[in-house]
């Protein structure tokens, strides 16, 4: 079993790829295997969440392992216009739903309840097998530590907000 404790901010020849879905790599302390079946065992500083394409080394620096964002069930979030695209993100935020971000569309970790919503804002939701990528947050970015992890804010809390129409 490989213990890989460093991340390499350098380009090296890599010996494994690991596959890890979102949530996997929101985890600094586990174990996982290799699509391979050669145990490795992330012992990263805490509050560290990888992206595809990472490299981390062995607690010996013999091994270069890159960290591969595993397809996972998503839905898919299309507008008509930007506008509409827009609307969807905001109240996807407003309910603190980690979300993918691009110029033309949005993905998120199935929900029937969120796919309900946004069909109602006439915005289209479809069902995809992709990698899956959320946006760390602002604050996030500049700490490097993933807020998500053991820490949820689903549906049933509630908080102030103004919510106009």
């Amino acid at each position: 079993m490989l213990n890989l404790t460093h991340r390499l901010s350098a380009a090296a020849p890599v010996d494994l790829t690991l596959a890890l879905t979102a949530e996997d790599r929101s985890r600094s302390r586990h174990y996982f295997e290799t699509e391979s079946g050669q145990g490795v065992y992330l012992r990263l500083p805490r509050g560290t969440v990888l992206h595809h394409g990472d490299l981390l080394q062995s607690e010996e620096g013999a091994t270069v392992v890159q960290v591969v964002a595993k397809p996972e069930p998503v839905m898919i979030v299309t507008a008509k216009t930007p506008l509409l695209l827009l609307r969807a993100v905001y109240h996807l935020g407003n309910r603190h739903v980690p979300l993918e971000v691009t110029a033309d569309h949005l993905q998120f970790l199935p929900d029937s309840v969120l796919k309900a919503m946004l069909e109602q804002m006439d915005l289209q939701v479809s069902e995809a097998i992709l990698p899956f990528e959320p946006e760390a947050g602002a604050y996030l970015r500049q700490q490097n530590h993933s807020h998500q992890q053991n820490h949820s804010h689903q549906q049933n809390h509630s908080h102030q907000h103004s919510h106009h129409a």
